[in-house]
């Protein structure tokens, strides 16, 4: 019997692992949405390069940092790049579905840094951010708070000392969240996002950010439902509380922005939402519906300030990702004592004691993940820039890092070529059956249509043509150019 309740946990985690990989296309489709098109392809090719280094660096060193023998309280000291039996047995099926849950763990924490660095960082420079993240700093952070959860026995020093974070408001978003401070600090704001003539710089997909939205908050039930580590009575209250914490975090965004602005901030409110979907992380477990709702609504309000005041600070945030996942992981890990059930704290703490332990995971965090990644990143950076040049941010990373484009950003590009001539003699090539050809054939056909219609042909209507006219869309920009 036992064997059989062992067997129903291992498909529940596993189950729950996809859905937090379905996570990793959430966050590849929400941030090339709030990108500008000519960075889309490589924020989204980001985000499949930190998968791939996230896993293999997490089997070769970070699961042993984070699940070993532990050393001091400090690190794991075992099972590095560890070896599965072939064909596999019932002794080894947990440790590998384990092995599985964590690394996607690890590569959400990795990808939160690809939103916040958009659309200046080099490739090769992610690649290292990346590596760095998930095979140290990550799981060392780990071990200090969830190093005892596969043997079940507290090892890490926070741990021991009563530290509650569930499914990880602070060891995977708040960690993220540092990682990327540290790395915009030290590659700066982009071109024309401040200064005299900076401004907002906005995203070019809605939909297909709102897309990714909805993906994160479905992976989102896996990360918080698998976390339970067994099929049991937690698992629905669990599912539940995330599912009213996210919804509270966006009614909380909306109706702030409606207020403030007269309209309700379509980014504002997605990322309201995911804001709430982290601050309820740490707790799920422990608190009720009704604080549920609570902790969600604070998390969005408090991703909305801190967002507000990266702006103030001229500090450039491509995708809000540290109000998103630092701010509200902060919040979320200190709601643990706020609202938690006090008969569940793990070392009988009384409520303001618990507070005093949960801040001290908060400062350990900030200290660690902000304090190393910020070095390591300034010293790699005097070595073997981070940045792109300019001619390179003004031109997008698609084409600068991938030679990459598409069949929009091409007729685009060549028309502001032709304006840059002031020659408009020779038509722009468009290939046949894409997006732009669809728009000229319906221009051609809405000029002759309207031309019949007026009876003189030297005198034909627009204004059907000027419906046919493409959306506005960033386009490829010379060196030269001026940013927008």
């Amino acid at each position: 019997m036992e064997s059989v309740a062992q067997s129903i946990d291992t498909v529940w985690v596993l189950i729950c692992t996809v859905l937090v990989l379905l996570m990793q296309a959430g966050f590849a489709c929400l941030e090339s949405g709030l990108v500008r098109a000519k960075n889309s392809i490589n924020v989204a090719v980001k985000n499949v390069m930190d998968f791939c280094v996230a896993g293999v660096g997490f089997w070769l060193v970070g699961f042993g940092l984070m699940f070993g023998v532990s050393a001091g309280g400090f690190l794991g000291s075992s099972d590095f790049a560890f070896d599965g039996v072939a064909g596999g047995n019932q002794a080894t099926a947990w440790v590998m579905a384990f092995f599985f849950f964590q690394l996607a763990f690890c590569s959400t924490s990795t990808t939160i840094v690809s939103g916040a660095v958009a659309e200046r960082m080099s490739f090769r420079g992610y690649a290292i951010t990346a590596a760095i993240l998930s095979m140290l700093i990550y799981p060392v952070f780990g071990h200090w708070a969830w190093g005892g959860v596969l043997s079940g026995e507290a090892a890490g020093w926070l741990e021991s000392r009563g530290f509650v974070d569930f499914a990880g408001s602070t060891v995977v978003h708040s960690v993220g969240g540092w990682i990327a401070l540290a790395a915009i600090l030290v590659l700066g704001p982009r071109i024309g996002r401040f200064g005299p003539d900076g401004k907002r710089i906005e995203p070019h997909d809605m939909p297909m950010a709102t897309l990714g939205m909805f993906l994160l908050w479905i992976g989102w039930f896996g990360f918080n439902g698998g976390s339970t580590l067994a099929l049991n009575a937690t698992v629905p209250f669990v599912l539940v509380h995330t599912m009213l914490a996210a919804a509270a975090g966006g009614l909380a965004v909306v109706g702030i922005s409606w207020i403030r602005n007269g309209l309700p901030d379509v980014q504002l409110t997605l990322n309201g939402i995911l804001a709430g979907l982290v601050a309820i992380t740490a707790n799920c477990h422990i608190v009720s519906t009704s604080n549920a709702v609570l902790i969600g609504a604070g998390g969005g309000i408090v991703c909305l300030v801190a967002s507000d005041l990266l702006a103030r600070l001229r500090i450039d945030d491509a995708v809000d990702a540290v109000p998103v996942h630092l701010a509200a992981g902060i919040w979320g890990t200190l709601a643990v004592a706020l609202f938690g059930d006090v008969s569940l704290f793990p070392n009988g703490h009384t409520r303001l004691e618990q507070l005093g332990v949960q801040a001290l995971g908060i400062g350990a965090a900030g200290v660690f993940a902000f304090g190393v990644s910020y070095i390591v990143l300034h010293l790699i950076d005097r070595v073997l820039p981070l940045r792109v040049s300019a001619d390179a941010e003004r031109i997008g990373l698609n084409i600068a890092e991938h030679g990459a484009s598409s069949a929009l950003l091409d007729v685009l590009g060549a028309m502001e070529a032709q304006a840059s001539r002031g020659d408009f003699s020779r038509p722009v090539h468009v290939e046949p059956f894409t997006e732009p050809a669809r728009w000229r054939a319906a221009t051609i056909s809405c000029s002759t249509s309207s031309t019949a219609r007026s009876g003189n042909a030297s005198r034909p209507r627009t204004s059907c043509a000027t419906r046919a006219t493409p959306p506005s869309s960033p386009m490829p920009r010379s060196p030269s150019s001026s940013p927008t």
